[in-house]
């Protein structure tokens, strides 16, 4: 950039330097010109120098490649911290089948489905949506504490009934199953009350990850002490339930050092209505999902239970290292929400995330009859047949998650996403009608994997919906007299 001319002052920028947080979210400010040529100087005598200044641009090459480093770091980041407790879980699942047993990896199986369905109910599903909304703030302290205020409120309240259904269900004696499902839904509900929202929507995917993986490192250590001294399945989601605490603890100290107090809840009943369709869809897609096994459990033995957990398991897992890259691509998802490259880069991740989970469901067919028996034992040797099954779930999962966390998120369609649940919801209820009368595990197995297909077809064709409205509503607006170009991210937010 070439400064020369007639009026040309030169100036010296000073740089100002401030505490840099470790995140490296901040950069440094510049002062104003601290040195300017005398005004009495004379203009037409006095040549004064010309200051020039060259821009040098990145190779585009080497930007591309450094992009792409980015969004495989933050996957990692957020695949070990929000899903590390599979890994765990994983890790630990040699001891924890051969001490409680098919029967009591079954009720684990009840617990811990109903863990992902108390989570649901007390974050109401749209931490991804609040996310995209802290992002889109541009990081306004006002908006952030205002927002993360009225969430804490409604959580809070949500989770109190469902302490105090738990707290009357133990007084009163209840039955295992019961026991077991309030406990789950209390322990899933307490892991909500964590900031990792507003972390994720500053994109500080590694301070979240880092948390998240001590909480799981005490999890870690929690099972290994207790669980081989208590060998019941409660004493297993009492550990989950010790560990996130930790993890709350150490997301609430950051953002509180970043944004301050919470402020009063304001529009509560609003956010409420607007969470309604998703969290609705949510629960609808997680009762045929990860909280299958609390649904089924009133129809399947624990033994049956223990047989169909045992496979969900390992799918889970994998299924964990999948889940984390729309979550890593909101936020930038999100930047680019007002852009015309939006959809294809949207297709472009979509498509290699199918690719990915359809090479990690054809390893888990074939490596399922060595890894039953090493993991779990000769007990669960019927798990072999059900592994292979459920895995061919993973396209289909993948195509769920990516397009309900990173696309449908950013373009606000709640809509999109209840309607989804129901079509899942509807396959899975079919489903349940006929394993009340086979009371048999295929059933239930089959069941799941044609609701997640039906469900991810879906999604496509809503995407497909989507693109084509929006493609003709740029045409009308482009050949509309007085058309103006379309809304940025941070506009639609303000509307």
């Amino acid at each position: 950039m070439n400064l020369s001319g007639q009026n040309t002052i030169p100036i010296r920028m000073v740089a100002r330097h401030y505490p840099v947080p470790l995140d490296g979210l901040r950069t440094p400010d510049y002062d104003l010109p601290t040195e300017i040529i005398p005004a009495f100087a004379d203009w037409p005598t006095e040549k004064l120098p010309v200051v020039t200044a060259v821009a040098a641009e990145p190779p585009a090459a080497r930007s591309r490649v450094r992009e792409l480093a980015t969004v495989v770091r933050d996957i990692a980041y957020v695949s070990f911290g929000k899903y590390g407790q599979y890994l765990v879980t994983v890790a630990t699942l040699p001891l924890i089948a051969r001490l409680l047993g098919a029967a009591g990896m079954g009720l684990l199986a009840i617990g811990m489905s109903a863990y992902f369905l108390g989570s649901l109910i007390v974050d109401l599903g749209i931490t991804s949506y609040l996310a995209a909304r802290v992002q889109e703030s541009g990081l306004d302290r006002a908006v952030v504490n205002h927002t993360r205020g009225t969430y804490l409120a409604i959580r809070g309240g949500i989770l109190g009934v469902l302490g105090a259904a738990l707290a009357a269900a133990a007084a009163a004696g209840a039955p295992d199953y019961l026991t077991m499902v309030l406990l789950g839904l209390f322990v899933g509900g307490f892991w909500s009350l964590s900031e990792d929202w507003v972390l994720i929507g500053q994109g500080r995917f590694g301070a979240s990850t880092l948390y998240q993986s001590i909480a799981r490192v005490g999890y870690l250590g929690l099972l290994l002490t207790l669980l081989p001294r208590f060998p019941t399945a409660a004493m297993a989601l009492l550990c989950l339930l010790a560990s996130s605490v930790i993890s709350l603890a150490l997301t609430w100290w950051d953002t509180w050092r970043e944004f301050g107090a919470p402020g009063p809840p304001r529009g509560a009943w609003k956010l409420i209505r607007a969470a309604l369709p998703v969290v609705t869809g949510r629960l609808l897609v997680t009762s045929y999902g990860q909280g299958s096994a609390a649904v089924y459990g009133a129809v399947l033995n624990a033994v049956s239970l223990g047989l169909y957990s045992a496979s969900d398991r390992l799918v889970r897992a994998v299924q964990s290292l999948l889940d984390p890259i729309g979550f890593a691509l909101l936020p930038r998802m999100a930047k680019r929400a007002g852009e015309q490259s939006f959809w294809p880069s949207a297709l472009r991740s979509l498509a290699v995330c199918v690719a990915l989970a359809g090479v990690a469901a054809a390893a888990l067919w074939v490596a399922a009859p060595l890894v039953i028996p090493l993991v779990f034992g000769d007990e669960f040797a019927g798990a072999v047949g059900v592994l292979r099954l459920e895995a061919l779930i993973l396209p289909a999962t993948t195509v769920t998650s990516f397009v309900t966390t990173a696309v449908l998120p950013v373009r606000q369609d709640t809509l999109g996403v209840l309607i989804g649940s129901a079509v899942g919801t509807a396959v899975a209820a079919v489903a349940l009608l006929i394993t009340m009368r086979t009371h048999s595990v295929w059933t239930l197995a089959g069941g799941i994997v044609a609701a997640e297909f039906a469900v991810a077809i879906w999604y496509l064709a809503r995407m497909r919906g989507l693109i084509a409205r929006e493609r003709t509503g740029l045409t009308g607006r482009e050949h509309a007299p007085g058309a103006v170009p379309p809304a940025t991210a941070g506009e639609r937010g303000t509307r």
